[in-house]
């Protein structure tokens, strides 16, 4: 898959929600040139051991591929004071758009302190996200930090998903069974 990185960037902020998740997306931006560093920004996951085994899946892979991943700040805390009022909220509602938005802002906030011209997002190659909601919280995140371009990508295509598929297997990377938080289990568990 050919890949066309806004202004040309060769050195890219990939907000990365999971091993799995990023996988084949890293792979392809590797074979195009392009140098992610990871950007592991997710207190929504809950509970904490779950945001662990995720985070060393993640540090593992970075390790193999000798990439930099960067850890954000596990606030669990205060993502559910921004989700209050928010938790009954279906999939792909209001509170899984202001979660994006959230942890997109944190990429491009760190994006802009530490020189990144374009961040990303691997959150886009989900088919239980909204690349809607994901689009809209990325260009939200952009708003905020002018110098910072959010790169609008369709991570499903290309044949990602196979190769994801095929990265899971040689890694033996642990694959969750929900989204992170502690609502999206209620809706597995369902």
């Amino acid at each position: 898959m050919k890949l066309e990185v806004p202004g040309g960037e060769k050195r890219v902020l990939l907000h990365t929600c999971c091993a799995p998740c990023s996988s084949a997306i890293i792979e392809c931006m590797m074979q195009n040139g392009i140098t992610p560093v990871i950007y592991y920004c997710n207190p929504n996951i809950y509970p904490y051991e779950e945001y662990r085994i995720r985070k060393e899946e993640c540090s593992r892979y970075a390790s193999s591929l000798g990439l930099e991943i960067i850890d954000a700040d596990y606030d669990h805390e205060q993502w559910l004071q921004q989700m209050k009022g928010m938790e009954m909220e279906q999939e792909r509602g209001r509170r899984c758009l202001q979660c994006f938005k959230m942890r997109l802002a944190d990429a491009a906030r760190y994006a802009n302190a530490h020189g990144f011209k374009v961040i990303t997002t691997t959150l886009a190659s989900s088919r239980w996200k909204s690349l809607a909601q994901i689009e809209e919280a990325g260009h939200y995140a952009e708003s905020l930090f002018p110098d910072v371009t959010f790169w609008t990508q369709n991570w499903r295509k290309g044949g990602l998903q196979e190769r994801r598929c095929a990265i899971i297997k040689e890694y033996g990377f642990y694959n969750q069974q929900y989204c992170g938080c502690e609502f999206s289990i209620r809706k597995a568990a369902q």
